[in-house]
């Protein structure tokens, strides 16, 4: 059995947010090996608070994910996502937060709280945070201004020119950096470009590892716009961002959603400031991505990403690089 496990393909996650986390749970059903690294920049809410009070990273984020791949009943999945809406001190947490806050003060650190949380709900991979320490995510403004805290960089009402961690030179966790380096595939996105995708990337180590890959690298781009973030971006700018911060193209593929959003949906969206991604085909191509495009969104009450065709799509991805790599 241990034997099968390892050949399953080595595939490492990294972004935030809830589009990692639908995506997750169509993967998890794949046979892959997987390892989700997560940002530790979040400093809003819940997450923000915790992190200030007890001086740990935040947990938000890993919980998300842990949630996702968590292989329990779904009861104890709505546990982790329960959030008090009541209570002095209480309202706001999620329980999930709370736990992983108690398990950081039972074991001393916080990587092995999230290793002995992932044990405990039987986690299918691993969950890894991008470093062992809280960072601070900074932005500079086109006007020129400094934006300092994740949760307030969208809020600004000011363009984004570019996004840095303090401190600068944070180190990669150990793990996280192995993972990179045994993996077959590298998955970007979907998740915030610039306080939850970019907060990974520029950890040094990570980028570095990741450009020293032979692995296939993936970018799933988001489907829509986010309002004071990516505002008007097509996906181009997405990948110009990314390009921008790290001077490198990481990619070999990029996967949109090329699906009609129905009026009424992105009218709910509009008046919110999102608006579908725009996919500039000729554009992505001309810059030597290889682009996979399909209906790839589902509509409840909010818009996702289709998680078992997008992890249909990626899967077959990763198989085709196999063999080509034998």
């Amino acid at each position: 059995m241990a034997e099968q496990a390892s050949k399953r393909p080595r595939i490492v996650v990294m972004g935030g947010g809830t589009g990692l986390s639908v995506m997750l749970r169509g993967l998890k059903e794949k046979p892959l090996d997987i390892t989700a690294i997560v940002t530790v920049a979040d400093d809003g809410g819940s997450s923000g608070i915790l992190r200030n009070e007890l001086q740990m990273p935040p947990p938000g984020d890993i919980r998300n994910v842990v949630t996702a791949l968590a292989d329990v009943e779904p009861l104890l999945s709505d546990i982790l996502k329960y959030r008090f809406s009541t209570g002095s001190g209480l309202a706001g947490h999620s329980l999930g937060n709370l736990i992983l806050a108690a398990m950081t003060d039972i074991h001393g650190d916080f990587v092995t709280a999230v290793k002995e949380m992932s044990r405990v709900f039987v986690v299918r991979g691993q969950v890894l945070p991008a470093s062992g320490e809280a960072v601070i995510l900074n932005a500079e403004m086109e006007d020129g201004t400094i934006v300092s805290g994740e949760s307030k960089i969208p809020e600004s009402g000011r363009r984004i020119k570019r996004v840095f961690l303090e401190p600068e030179d944070v180190e990669a966790l150990p793990e996280a950096l192995e993972a990179i380096q045994q993996a077959d595939a590298i998955l970007i996105g979907p998740g915030s470009l610039y306080t939850s995708i970019l907060p990974n990337l520029l950890v040094p180590k990570l980028a570095e590892a990741i450009v020293a890959s032979d692995a296939i690298k993936i970018f799933v781009c988001n489907v829509m716009t986010q309002p004071g973030e990516t505002d008007n971006y097509k996906v181009s700018d997405h990948l110009q961002a990314i390009y921008d911060h790290i001077g490198l193209h990481l990619f070999d593929y990029v996967i949109v959603n090329d699906g009609e959003i129905p009026p009424q949906v992105q009218q709910k969206y509009a008046e919110k400031g999102a608006k579908p991604v725009q996919l500039d085909r000729d554009e992505v191509m001309s810059r030597g991505y290889k682009l996979i495009a399909d209906k790839l969104v589902l509509f409840r009450t909010y818009l996702r990403h289709d998680a078992h065709k997008l992890s249909n799509h990626i899967f077959q991805l990763v198989q085709d690089w196999m063999l080509r790599k034998r």
